[in-house]
């Protein structure tokens, strides 16, 4: 199996769960571990694919804390980042515009040991983050990029420091191969690239040549691909055309949590994927919406929350729009329970269930502060409360 050395930790196979605003708190970094280690269907299962040995398969990748909030010390931020005894490395992905907050965030995790690996955001691309110069936009600011890496990796000690981003702001303000070097020269570990522009969101296809031409670019540290991964063997092919070090998987794990455990089986060299039955699919979707209550400490807030996940779990098979919709508006686990028993659970897997989930929205002019692709060296524009009301992407 190929490695990835994330600084002092082995990352086998070389795949990353990708930050998601909303998706990847602790219930869904749990779903996507238990299946990457073989115990997602069940110690007695028939996929389980033998002994896969103790340790985390992967890196499962916090969802996006902004820094301000976390020296604040924000109630809902402390909960975010909190981890289960057994997650190993601890993955946090910070967001954030101001260096000096961004210095002091990455020290408080240090000085109160809360992870063991921290990766900052410059990718995402929603209005609300852009607007502000953060996310995607804050790469075209090259002194404002590399004040902020140089004060994550000055303060992080040990901890290896790694970034996300786009290919730029749109294909006229590309930025990924002047931010790829800034990170190499600023001590980052590692970098992963998303093979779109923030204009293009989440529609179209992402372009894995620019993964490539980043690899080349900066051949001293790791550089990882991410876009269009929707099974294993997209994984594979990724690493195969562009020469990346390793995957992050995003909206291909959306209600498919065991890709996971099938991106262990194509890089340990056992091939093929799950096709489970809709009665196991409706088993992880109750598991699901049971950590999530677990994790909020209420059964009704965890099962609203999990209601964003029913379409993606019950893609491509026979639900029926009205049963759909009386499953996204369940407010217990007995409700859950009652609309997925009327359902058939026999149901093979269907030919219509895999393919893209998630946001898919093409090309939309990127919302940027005024005047902000004037100067890519002026970042007098830039001020901390880019870091309020913010959500990850």
């Amino acid at each position: 199996m190929t490695n990835l050395q994330i600084g002092p930790h082995t990352v086998s196979p070389p795949v990353v769960l990708a930050p998601m605003a909303g998706i990847t708190n602790a219930p869904f970094r749990t779903l996507c571990r238990e299946f990457a280690e073989g115990v997602g269907w069940g110690a007695g299962s028939r996929r389980l694919p033998g002994d896969r040995g103790s340790g985390s398969k992967g890196l499962f990748v916090s969802e996006m804390i902004t820094t301000r909030a976390l020296v604040e010390r924000n109630e809902k931020t402390m909960q975010l980042i909190h981890f289960d005894e057994t997650e190993r490395p601890r993955s946090i992905q910070l967001y954030g515009v101001d260096p000096v907050t961004v210095g002091k965030a990455v020290r408080m995790i240090v000085d109160e040991d809360l992870a063991d690996h921290i990766d900052l955001n410059f990718g995402c691309p929603v209005p609300k983050v852009t607007r502000k110069g953060g996310g995607s936009a804050l790469p075209f600011k090259r002194h404002l990029l590399r004040a902020i890496l140089r004060e994550a990796v000055g303060n992080a000690g040990a901890l290896p420091v790694t970034i996300k981003m786009r290919k730029g702001i749109d294909d006229d303000h590309l930025t990924y191969l002047d931010a790829g070097r800034i990170a190499v020269e600023e001590g980052v570990t590692a970098v992963a690239l998303h093979g779109r522009t923030a204009a293009q969101h989440y529609g179209g296809t992402a372009d894995w040549s620019a993964i490539a031409r980043l690899k080349e670019a900066v051949p001293e540290i790791p550089v990882l691909g991410n876009g269009d991964i929707w099974c294993a063997e997209d994984a594979v092919r990724m690493m195969r055309e562009t020469g990346c070090d390793g995957v992050v998987v995003g909206r291909g794990c959306l209600g498919r949590p065991w890709l996971f455990g099938d991106l262990v089986g194509v890089f340990e060299g056992e091939g093929g994927s799950a096709r489970p039955t809709f009665r196991e699919v409706a088993e992880v979707m109750r598991r699901h919406a049971e950590l999530l209550a677990e994790w909020l400490g209420d059964e009704e807030r965890g099962v609203v929350d999990f209601r964003k996940h029913v379409a993606w779990y019950t893609k491509g098979f026979s639900v029926g729009s009205q049963m759909r919709q009386r499953l996204a508006m369940s407010s217990s686990l007995a409700e859950l329970d009652e609309h997925l028993s009327a359902l058939d659970l026999d149901q093979p897997w269907p030919e219509g269930a895999e393919g893209p989930r998630g946001r898919t929205a093409g090309t939309k002019r990127v919302v940027l502060p005024d005047g902000w692709l004037k100067d890519p060296y002026d970042c007098a524009m830039v001020s901390a409360d880019a870091e309020l009301d913010t959500s990850g992407g």
